[in-house]
């Protein structure tokens, strides 16, 4: 088994990398008419692929750094929160070398962070211009010769709001990535080979997701494991923590995100012409945008009747379909590795302790890593090598490693 020992370089191209963001600003909308759906979507199945196109991937916005592999842009069909078919975008990404591991090269679905709403922010346009930042650890992924997929989720690129957070429509998104790479003639990829699902943040709440959904959803899928890092487990308990915070905007993500899956919700009715304002803005932006644009703005300044939005998402009807983003009441049938630090500022780490125990009663083989790294990013950084090496064993056919009852 290869471990490619780069964490350093990893740490240093992802700063770099988010200081270009917060420089530059998000790269603009090219190549429009390919994120435009047919309309009707043609017949088919979930994972069929409905057009592609070359792309590339760059791992730095200085385009310094371009990726040895071939890279595929796509648009594949998908499902949303209630079963509907839609159409998602994504990029599918093989390494031209040839792969020296165990039986047919692997896929990895990976699931990006939090990227934004605004269709600008969709990670195949972020790739493509070098402003992925979570590009270091796909290069990571590439490097150890796996073939990757990375979804772009409903509604970044594409029509509608992004569903962000959603629990279902991010991991059936992931999974029909998966499906979408495998039908790809022109990615090379084995069409029954083993495949992985990898994220972090927002994406580790999608992997996570995608895990759950899989044996219900694509069952045919041969999943090896799943890595779920920093895992939005809860969401009123991560709205509780945003509330007031930096990060504020990514609860302005959510509400945007509820408001397009659950439109009877009309979340706009709660705000005040403040609110209703930051409501539209966060539509249009990005990650790094929407943190400069709104830190520690407290949600009861944008209620018609100065009252927390958080304490809203506790009643209902607004309750239960927070509580249906909820996960852990589902049985993933592949391992799962979680990694969390203990000091992170923007999910909470105890609700992923207790996901963690949840699936650990339902049989799941569970590692569950604690970190010490302040930060939500820089526990990023610090999960990349640990989780390389989890996703090399899964591959190699090495037992699964678990420490139920000791977290």
């Amino acid at each position: 088994m290869r471990i490619f020992p780069r964490r350093a370089l990893s740490a240093a191209v992802a700063t770099i990398s988010v200081l270009a963001l917060a420089t530059l600003g998000p790269p603009q909308a090219s190549a429009a008419s390919f994120y435009d759906p047919p309309s009707p979507l043609p017949a088919g199945s979930n994972g069929d692929v409905i057009r592609h196109e070359t792309s590339t991937f760059y791992v730095d916005p200085i385009k310094l750094i371009k990726a040895d592999a071939t890279v595929q842009r796509i648009m594949y069909r998908s499902t949303d929160t209630h079963g509907s078919p839609i159409a998602v975008t994504g990029t599918v990404l093989t390494p031209r070398s040839a792969w020296h591991g165990t039986g047919v090269r692997p896929i990895v679905s990976y699931a990006v962070g939090t990227q934004g709403e605004g269709d600008d922010c969709a990670p195949s346009k972020a790739l493509a211009a070098g402003f992925e930042y979570e590009g270091p650890f796909i290069a990571g992924l590439l490097a150890r010769g796996y073939g990757i997929v990375v979804t772009d989720y409903e509604g970044l690129g594409t029509p509608g709001d992004h569903t962000y957070v959603n629990r279902q429509a991010e991991g059936h998104a992931v999974l029909d990535a998966i499906r979408a790479a495998q039908r790809l003639p022109e990615a090379g990829l084995p069409d029954d080979g083993p495949v992985a699902i990898a994220g972090y943040s927002q994406g580790g709440g999608a992997s996570a997701a995608a895990a759950e959904l899989q044996p219900g959803y694509a069952p045919e899928l041969k999943l090896k494991g799943a890595y779920a890092g920093a895992v939005p487990a809860d969401l009123a308990e991560v709205a509780k923590n945003l509330d007031g915070h930096y990060a504020v905007g990514f609860l302005g993500f959510a509400l945007v995100s509820m408001n397009y899956a659950y439109p009877e919700l009309n979340i706009p009715a709660l705000l005040n012409a403040r609110g209703k304002q930051l409501f539209e803005q966060v539509r249009t932006e990005c990650t790094v945008d929407a943190i400069a644009a709104h830190a520690f703005t407290q949600s009861s300044t944008l209620t018609n009747d100065g009252r927390s939005l958080v304490a809203y998402l506790g009643e209902e009807p607004y309750r239960s379909r927070v509580a249906e983003q909820k996960i852990g009441s589902l049985k993933p049938s592949a391992p799962v590795l979680i990694v969390h630090s203990a000091l992170d500022d923007i999910v909470p780490y105890a609700q992923d302790r207790d996901l963690g125990r949840t699936w650990c009663g339902k049989g799941v083989k569970v590692q569950f890593s604690t970190s010490l790294v302040p930060t939500h990013v820089l526990g990023a950084v610090r999960a990349y090598p640990e989780a390389f090496a989890w996703l090399e064993g899964r591959f190699a056919g090495l037992p699964a490693p678990v420490n139920c009852g000791w977290f």
